[in-house]
């Protein structure tokens, strides 16, 4: 079995739900304690919003890569980043890391393959919604990524970074979610940011949403379980 290496703190909640996903999903397939043995890095969650915010791109990976070479030296035998914004320069962190790292972006572009979906509405922190990241990997496999309008990214942003972050969950956010959400005449919802699946869950609405925390942990167990 290998040994996972979780780069969390982005935010303390969704590396929290990671690590509690991993075990759960390890009981439920197999029923015993042989639980995979998991490293956790804890980078700071402020560094990483001012990087993401800032145009010097060189300093945010040489930022995330401390993290990921302390978990190489930890001895895990791949890494899955606790976030999906990271994912932005996810290539240029493959180049430099020694062991694998599983892209949250892949996982979800297989899921949404396996769900025949053919054009989905993402949401996420700003930063997410405005790159390329996720549009031109979904692109590749003929599935079209949307995003929100300004305005209601302003609305979604506020709600994960003063919310979701901190562990605080209203009806209210949840509704401002679902009405912006139906907004779109689309099959599906990427739930671009691990701190979403917290506040919207599947039974909360009709169409297909896509947690991304749920399906990057299943592929990451999938792999090291082989």
């Amino acid at each position: 079995m290998k040994k996972i290496g979780i780069l969390g703190g982005m935010s303390y909640k969704s590396t929290i739900k990671y690590y509690e996903l991993f075990l759960q999903k390890y009981y439920e397939k197999y029923h015993d304690y042989n639980y995979p043995e998991i490293i956790i890095y804890s980078l700071n969650f402020q560094k990483v919003i001012d990087y993401e915010l800032g145009d010097d791109e060189s300093s945010y990976i040489r930022y995330l890569m401390t993290g990921i070479e302390s978990l190489q030296k930890g001895g895990v035998d791949f890494i899955v980043m606790a976030a999906n914004s990271p994912h932005a320069v996810y290539d240029k962190l493959t180049q430099k890391s020694i062991v694998p790292i599983l892209s949250i972006v892949d996982a979800t572009a297989k899921k949404a393959q396996q769900e025949k979906l053919k054009k989905l509405l993402l949401l996420g922190i700003k930063f997410t919604m405005q790159a390329s990241f996720y549009k031109d990997h979904f692109e590749k496999i003929g599935i079209e990524v949307i995003t929100p309008l300004d305005s209601e990214q302003d609305i979604i942003d506020q709600i994960i970074f003063d919310e979701l972050v901190i562990g605080k969950f209203t009806k209210e956010s949840k509704n401002m979610l679902l009405n912006i959400i139906s907004n779109y005449d689309v099959d599906g919802v990427i739930l671009g940011c691990t701190e979403l699946p917290l506040i919207l869950q599947q039974n909360d609405i009709s169409i297909k949403l896509l947690d991304t925390v749920e399906v990057h942990i299943e592929a990451a167990l999938k792999f090291c379980l082989k």
